[in-house]
């Protein structure tokens, strides 16, 4: 059973998700140590021509959508498929699964509309999980998807 598959588990109740959380957050810390943080996240996005989307997922209006393919172009497919090994999927998985969160998550770690170099993501991380969580189980039980 791959990650993904055990958190979605944890979120529909059928084991504990605290347990889940902790190699979620390495994951996501893990993509961000390796793109130079938020900062260097923006870069590589502003490089792949994607630079106004991922400036609205900071800033205070509403998030752009970004689909697997761009996120794909942005990150490369060495980190794309390094992440899915992490995860436990395939690699076209985990780029719709970052189109899909990692919008709210770079929404969620600059709240004031700004990236702060200084800013500890990895706490920022631990905090919006369990919102995270909960998407990702609204989801799975078939409910719509949370808004950010």
């Amino acid at each position: 059973m791959g990650l993904l598959d055990s958190i979605l588990s944890a979120v529909s109740g059928k084991s504990d998700a605290s347990g889940e959380a902790a190699p979620l957050i390495g994951i996501l810390s893990g993509l961000l140590a390796q793109s130079g943080g938020l900062q260097g996240l923006a870069n590589k996005f502003s490089q792949s021509g994607q630079g106004n989307t991922f400036s609205s997922w900071v800033g205070m209006g509403e998030n752009q959508p970004v689909s697997s393919d761009q996120i794909q172009k942005a990150l490369g497919s060495d980190q794309i498929s390094a992440l899915a090994a992490r995860m436990g999927v395939d690699p076209a998985l985990a780029s719709q699964f970052l189109a899909q969160y990692l919008p709210k998550i770079v929404d969620k770690l600059t709240p004031k509309g700004k990236v702060d170099p200084t800013a500890d993501h990895q706490q920022g991380l631990a905090a919006l999980l369990p919102s995270l969580l909960q998407s990702l189980g609204s989801q799975s039980s078939g409910d719509q998807p949370a808004q950010a």
